[in-house]
């Protein structure tokens, strides 16, 4: 036969690995947590760089003054059309 005493003991440490388990779960979710948010911080900041790399790009070949904004004033069709017509042959 058992004494309490075991019981009691054998059941403390069952409690105290339960809880135990529940605070270890709940900080390595927080912690996975922080580096899902660091690594979408990243991601956007990447992007973000990515995207006025593009810009820039995209503003350094219009330098050879032929604008391709249809909704600019100074668009010229004629123009843009030869521009393609000498890029692309």
């Amino acid at each position: 036969m058992v004494s309490s005493t075991v019981n009691v003991v054998r059941y403390s440490a069952l409690v105290s690995g339960v809880f135990y388990g529940i605070v270890h779960r709940r900080s390595l979710q927080k912690q996975h947590d922080e580096e899902k948010r660091h690594h979408a911080i990243h991601e956007r900041e990447k992007l973000i760089a990515e995207a006025k790399e593009a810009w820039k790009r995209k503003q350094e070949g219009g330098k050879d003054g032929v604008v391709t904004d249809p909704e600019d004033p100074r668009f010229d069709l004629e123009k843009l059309l030869e521009k393609w017509e000498k890029d692309y042959s």
